[in-house]
């Protein structure tokens, strides 16, 4: 390879590609933990050094132009490049001390990650955790996590997932929701409750109505995309919630709707990337929520 053809600044790629992919010098800026005009100056000294226009600006945001979209491939060849070589980097690291990311849906990051947090902070200080609380999905090979839990098998070859245990739901209302509203005996009395949606209703309508629960866009007077808002509106008295059981047999705001039914069971997976899951501080994180978690989730701690 003729090294000397090589004639602009890595740094300032990895800067257009960035900026490229969050759409605005601001939001790269905070992605990269640096300050924007800084950020700004490493665009401009890539367009100088290759004698193009990587941008235009549009309203507040960026576009890229033909040479931007055309340098954009081979620009995130190589990010996914530097990421493999951190990745092997962090696989082969002997230390346990330094960050370890976990990722978790909301109500699990508030519920069963800080007593595993708490034993972890005692078996090894040295270790940094550093919690993602998101129902998306975060990209372990972007590294925007070291874990993942997760409530559904990893399908990219490249993670590493471990089925630890079954978690089963159902639905708690708090007791002056149920005093005005219920009692509530079999599942067709729900079909005059209010529920408290959660992100689009017909992604919760079509379940309910397959479950037996006869329930209509009238049902769902408030939504959130939260899933601990969802959990707090229903102990303020707003309307029916679904969640883990555990988590509201153990809160005295909150009572099941139907104590003997329904049920919903869905499995957790712990996931991690195969080349981290041969890094030590990874790995004893890995071990502890494994052991810890599945208790957590049933009320059975030790």
């Amino acid at each position: 390879m003729d090294w000397r053809s090589v004639n602009f600044d890595w740094n300032r790629a990895r800067a257009f590609l960035v900026t490229a992919e969050e759409g605005s010098l601001s939001a790269a800026a905070r992605a990269l933990g640096m300050a924007q005009p800084t950020l700004g100056r490493q665009v401009a000294g890539l367009e100088e050094e290759l004698g193009v226009t990587l941008f235009e600006r549009v309203g507040r945001g960026l576009e890229l132009t033909q040479a931007g979209h055309e340098l954009l491939t081979h620009a995130k060849a190589m990010g996914d490049a530097a990421l493999e070589i951190s990745l092997v980097a962090s696989g082969q690291s002997e230390e346990l001390e330094g960050t370890v990311s976990i990722s978790a849906t909301e109500l699990y990051s508030v519920w069963v990650l800080p007593p595993i947090i708490e034993h972890l902070r005692v078996q090894a200080p040295g270790i940094k955790i550093n919690i993602v609380s998101s129902n998306l999905v975060s990209d372990l090979r972007r590294r925007e996590a070291d874990i993942a839990i997760r409530n559904a098998r990893p399908e990219d070859p490249d993670l590493f997932g471990k089925l630890i245990a079954t978690d089963t739901g159902t639905f708690f209302a708090s007791r002056s929701y149920l005093d005005r509203l219920g009692p509530f005996s079999d599942l067709g009395d729900l079909g005059r409750a209010e529920f408290i949606g959660l992100g689009e209703n017909d992604d919760i309508i079509t379940p309910f109505r397959e479950f037996g629960i006869p329930v209509t866009e009238a049902n769902f007077k408030t939504n959130t995309t939260s899933h601990y808002a969802h959990w707090m509106l229903a102990k303020q008295g707003v309307g029916i919630g679904v969640g883990p059981c555990a988590m509201g047999d153990a809160d005295s705001d909150l009572y099941r709707v139907l104590p003997d039914e329904p049920k919903f069971e869905y499995p957790v997976w712990l996931v991690a990337h195969r080349e981290l899951r041969t890094n030590p501080r990874i790995r004893l994180v890995w071990d502890v929520i494994a052991d810890k978690l599945p208790g957590l989730l049933t009320g059975e701690t030790d």
